[in-house]
């Protein structure tokens, strides 16, 4: 019986570098992607966040320092990432990472501009 849930690179080591907010994981096609912890938590795969289509986006303000707590296995095809400000819902799997990691910086420009667009920051202090 083959895995048919998720084809494509998976990941052969994931890091949690905690003193740099970041994820690192290395897949089995050579690629490696360092993820900052605030983009994770504001890109979350959650209902949360992403709502249940494009049009109900949530924007996260104030995540500059958000870090992570913990990351458990789930099942064969993903992790879940807990952070510190206790969101916990999203499902992160090997392909959602592997397209944050190809596409990092297109996402951060839109996040980026997103808040700026709304009149806020990632400071959470602002």
């Amino acid at each position: 019986m083959s895995n048919t849930h998720q084809a494509g690179p998976r990941p052969v080591e994931i890091r949690h570098k905690q003193a740099e907010r970041e994820l690192e994981v290395e897949f089995d096609d050579g690629v490696t992607v360092t993820l900052p912890a605030e983009l994770l938590r504001v890109e979350s795969p959650s209902a949360e966040v992403q709502g249940h289509g494009p049009s109900q986006k949530k924007l996260v303000a104030g995540r500059s320092q958000v870090g992570m707590l913990a990351i458990e296995p789930v099942g064969n095809y993903a992790i879940r990432i807990s952070f510190d400000d206790l969101h916990d819902t999203g499902i992160y799997t090997w392909s959602y990472l592997y397209d944050m990691g190809a596409n990092l910086d297109a996402i951060w420009k839109g996040y980026i501009d997103a808040l700026e667009a709304a009149g806020v920051s990632r400071d959470p202090k602002a």
